[in-house]
């Protein structure tokens, strides 16, 4: 049976599209697209626009990158006509999203640094709106992810920027789809499925096509669910379990005065779910106030940022609860976001109820972001008496049902009808949050046989709290963290939390890391927050997480000592990171409880260092719930939990990101097992421990075995590589050495990790990481227009980078091998082993290869003139210095560059990591380009400012410059 091509299933796609309603056009260049642009926005508005008018319109939206043009796209421009009158112009209409018109175009051809052809482009009014990349059936999907990306580089920003203006990219091999939003930031892993309301994914482009595709449908979504995150500057895409409970909540509110709560599992995106369900009802003319309440040890820096952008003063991160009463009244402000304490203080005063009358029995909806917390009960019931047309919607990722009710009403009791479901299962299967790696570190002497009383008995005073923060054993579990953090984390590429039982067990360890970070043990950065409230007095008494009181105010004389010893801590915090944090009242405890959420998140932005993040934090309560942090994935656990407490904490690890984050890491120092199974069968199904679970470290021995005969069946050995017959069987070389460094990603954060245990030597894999590195360079140096399987693939380098290997490394082995060559003619084999060892790492790390020539050169014209008494490092680093000199010069001379200015250009761009502007560049140049080749001049210095970059700054390490 043939296989589909690529060409065929975009004239298939085409067919269906034109049987929805889209027009097809052909737009064959530049020239076309913007008359087609002119001619589709004049009808749209009902008129026709002169040359004249149109360059002003073209003038406007050519302004701006992707944000600011998803702006553009949704306000009116207001222009002077011809005839002087003035007109506003629409460019879609999303009041009434079908109100627009569709056009379908193929292969649409665009030159910016290259010339790109589209596969699919449907435009609304004549904008470009949503881009469909297709690949034949059998290609990785991310080859076309990779595409668009290419496109966002090379083109985009042709034609004025009109590509630009996609809201949502489509990607397709027939047989699996994606869609995203046009954000750049976002990784392959960030691509969703679409599905029914009941979570059965619609993968084959041709179901996804009626449904998603659809003209009305798919204006929809650009109208009312692509959100433009302002604090982010990007643009983001609601997923379909988000979409339909957003529809679900608005019909409720259109049709009726009936509650309801969505079950949405953590980690799935509620926060923005339940924002964006606020936001469209604020557009219904029936609602007189949109409240969005979240509980205050949720509301951190960046939401609250987020909101404010929304509506301006919608969220008061203070105590004044007098700020949320004028609120109630100002007419033009529909949406509030406010705390359910600040709310609950409203309602229980009576100072305020003459100012709250005029909003008392109008029509309210309510909407409470994790609305589990576990003194709802009360507020709920004060809320309904007080409102008497309040209607409420509940968003939780851990509902309370009976049989983790401990004494309380259940969600259903407080919403009823539950409006949509998405359980953990079905985020794992989506992709949507990471399954987690449990491992259970016993901290406990062995329990002798005996009678079963006696045992139990044992076992209950080894459980006990005196036990448990026994300081023996939290030396232990310290000396344990300190081993094995890095390995958890990735080198620290990640971050880690730490949970424990009390307020004085924490006190505990902080003083045990601290102890013995001073003593040179380790350099982990620890920092950590609790309350000095009373109701951590006793926070285990039913093992779940109870709900966080923030101190209001001055501490009382019982809780001064633990304010003090806070104190104590955060003069730590603020002497490590430069600050100024107290938290010697109220206000200055939630500002630095803010100050700790944004560092934490810190490490999820692109300009982080390493030296202003913060490798673990040590917690009791605080941030185990409804705290986000992609770039956390270890929570280290000495703390009873179970059920919705349980999922809520491990749960804190699993946001996805990229490859090298396969999992969520979580070390229990306490015997969790039972209760981690019981949690399981109940937030998902008692069958669902292997689809949540990564699974024993012998398992993914066991799977790695199996990937390892499958290389070895194809490719006995390195050597073997080299003689594959074609690129097809190149490719399955690299799908087969790629699952088994997946596999390897994994296995390499379980503590009880030995290579020794792997079924491969690690030479051997060594040698054929080296064959599958030669594939990867020898595929990117092949000219793009040349075909092949490889371009396929994606090679995921990521999971090869080691950062610990970096050029300084290689100086220190250089230098040892100095040494072994002078020592005589016995160390001869030693220096040829070195010598080896440091070429296998060259061709190895994926951050030395584009060093490679240069430090082979040292190597074998430099090294041998050096004497076994001379400083290899300074050598060394005089060698680099003059190389990166002579390469500078010859890219000054090559490009006509003003040496001097252009280096100050360089300097700042190493400074601040951002690219300089056109502008700057050609301030440097001793001949200035024509304007026709100034843009691609520009480029290609940029270019070559990032591979000067790459080559001598990057990856370097510790050498000294003298």
């Amino acid at each position: 049976m043939t296989i589909q091509s690529e060409a065929q299933l975009e004239t298939s796609l085409i067919e269906r599209l034109k049987a929805k309603g889209w027009i097809p056009v052909r737009l064959a260049d530049e020239a076309a697209l913007w008359e087609n642009l002119r001619s589709e926005l004049g009808a749209h508005n009902g008129t026709t626009y002169s040359t004249a008018e149109f360059v002003k319109i073209r003038n406007h939206l050519e302004k701006g990158n992707v944000f600011a043009k998803a702006h553009t796209l949704r306000d009116r421009f207001q222009m002077t006509r011809d005839d002087g009158s003035s007109h506003y112009v629409q460019f879609m209409n999303a009041e009434h999203w079908c109100r627009n018109r569709y056009q379908v175009a193929t292969q649409i051809g665009l030159t910016g640094r290259r010339k790109n052809r589209y596969d699919v482009t449907l435009l609304v009014n004549g904008l470009p709106l949503c881009q469909i990349e297709l690949k034949r059936r059998g290609v990785e999907l991310k080859a076309a992810f990779d595409q668009i990306n290419r496109y966002q580089r090379d083109s985009f920003t042709a034609a004025g920027g009109l590509f630009q203006f996609v809201q949502v990219f489509v990607i397709s091999n027939g047989v699996n789809t994606r869609y995203y939003a046009n954000n750049r930031s976002q990784s392959f892993k960030q691509t969703f499925t679409w599905s029914d309301v009941d979570n059965k994914a619609i993968n084959r482009l041709e179901p996804f096509a009626d449904f998603f595709l659809e003209k009305c449908h798919l204006s929809k979504m650009i109208a009312k669910y692509v959100v433009l995150h302002e604090s982010d500057q990007i643009l983001m895409v609601l997923r379909p379990y988000q979409y339909y409970a957003v529809e679900a909540i608005t019909a409720r509110v259109e049709q009726g005065r009936d509650n309801g709560y969505v079950w949405h599992t953590t980690g799935s995106g509620k926060t923005l779910t339940s924002f964006k369900a606020a936001q469209n009802l604020c557009e219904n003319p029936k609602v007189e106030k949109v409240l969005f309440v979240v509980d205050r040890a949720d509301l951190d820096y960046q939401t609250t940022q987020e909101f404010n952008f929304f509506s301006p003063g919608s969220v008061d991160g203070t105590d004044d609860t007098r700020a949320l009463v004028r609120q109630f009244n100002e007419p033009g402000r529909k949406l509030i976001i406010t705390t359910i304490q600040k709310l609950n203080t409203a309602i229980s005063s009576e100072r305020f109820n003459a100012a709250l009358q005029s909003i008392k029995d109008g029509r309210v909806v309510m909407i409470f972001d994790e609305c589990h917390r576990s003194q709802f009960g009360e507020a709920h019931r004060k809320i309904r008496e007080y409102f008497s047309r309040v209607q409420m919607f509940g968003f939780t990722g851990t509902p309370i049902f009976a049989d983790n009710s401990v004494g309380r009403r259940t969600t259903a009791d407080l919403f009823g009808k539950r409006l949509h479901t998405y359980v953990i299962t079905d985020a794992i299967r989506d992709e949507n949050v990471l399954r987690f790696s449990v491992e259970y570190m016993s901290t406990s002497p062995a329990i002798p046989s005996e009678d079963a009383t006696a045992r139990a008995e044992r076992e209950k005073q080894l459980a006990s709290r005196e036990v448990m923060e026994d300081p023996r054993r939290i030396d232990k579990v310290v000396d344990w963290v300190i081993e094995n953090h890095d390995r958890k984390t990735r080198q620290r590429q990640f971050g880690a939390m730490m949970c424990v039982g009390s307020v004085d067990g924490l006190m505990r360890y902080y003083d045990c890391f601290e102890a013995k970070r001073r003593a040179g043990a380790h350099d982990l950065k620890v920092a950590t927050i609790f309350t000095y409230a009373a109701n951590e007095a006793d926070p285990e008494a039913d093992d779940l997480i109870p709900e966080t009181d923030f101190p209001t105010g001055n501490a009382s004389p019982a809780q001064i000592p633990r304010r003090d010893k806070l104190v104590e801590y955060v003069t730590d915090y603020n002497a490590r990171y430069g600050t100024n944090e107290s938290v010697m009242d109220g206000g200055g405890f939630y500002t630095y409880y803010r100050a700790l959420s944004k560092r934490m998140k810190f490490r999820d932005k692109k300009d982080f260092t390493p030296d202003a993040g913060i490798d673990i934090l040590l917690v009791v309560n605080m941030f185990l719930t409804g705290f986000d942090a992609k770039t956390l994935n270890t929570l280290y656990v000495d703390k009873n939990l179970k059920f919705h407490g349980l999922i809520q904490a491990f749960s804190r690890t699993n946001r996805t990101l990229g490859q090298e984050k396969s999992q969520g890491n979580i070390v229990c120092f306490r015997d969790l097992k039972e209760r981690t199974d019981e949690a399981i069968a109940l937030f998902a199904d008692k069958n669902a421990r292997e689809t949540i679970l990564v699974g024993t470290y012998e398992e993914q021995l066991e799977k790695f075995t199996v990937a390892v005969h499958a290389l070895l069946e194809l490719t006995p050995t390195p050597d073997d590589v080299d003689d594959l017959p074609h690129e097809e069987a190149e490719a399955e070389f690299v799908k087969r050495f790629r699952e088994l460094m997946r596999i390897r990603n994994v296995l390499a954060s379980y503590s009880e990790f030995k290579p020794d245990d792997l079924a491969i030597e690690s030479q051997a894999f060594e040698e054929f990481k080296s064959k599958y590195l030669d594939i990867a360079q020898k595929n990117k140096e092949q000219k793009e227009d040349k075909p092949s399987p490889l371009d396929d693939l994606d090679f995921e380098l990521e999971l090869i980078r080691r950062d610990d290997i970096n050029v300084a490394y290689i100086v220190a082995l250089l230098a040892s091998l100095n040494a072994s060559i002078h020592e005589g003619t016995v160390s001869n084999a030693k220096a040829k082993v070195q010598r080896k060892r440091i070429f296998d790492l060259l061709l190895s790390e994926t951050q030395l290869r584009d060093k490679r020539d240069l430090i082979s050169r040292f190597i074998d014209q430099t090294l041998p003139m050096l004497g076994p008494d001379d400083d290899v490092s300074a050598a060394f680093s005089a060698y680099w210095i003059k190389e990166r000199d002579l390469a500078f010069a010859r890219f000054c001379t090559t490009e006509h560059l003003e040496q001097t200015a252009f280096g100050n250009l360089f300097g700042q761009m190493i400074y601040t990591g951002k690219a300089p502007l056109g502008d700057e560049i050609v301030a440097c140049m001793t001949e200035k380009p024509s304007i026709l080749k100034r843009k691609a001049t520009v480029e290609r210095i940029i270019t070559g400012m990032q591979n000067l970059l790459s080559v001598f700054d990057e990856g370097i390490g510790d050498i000294s410059e003298d």
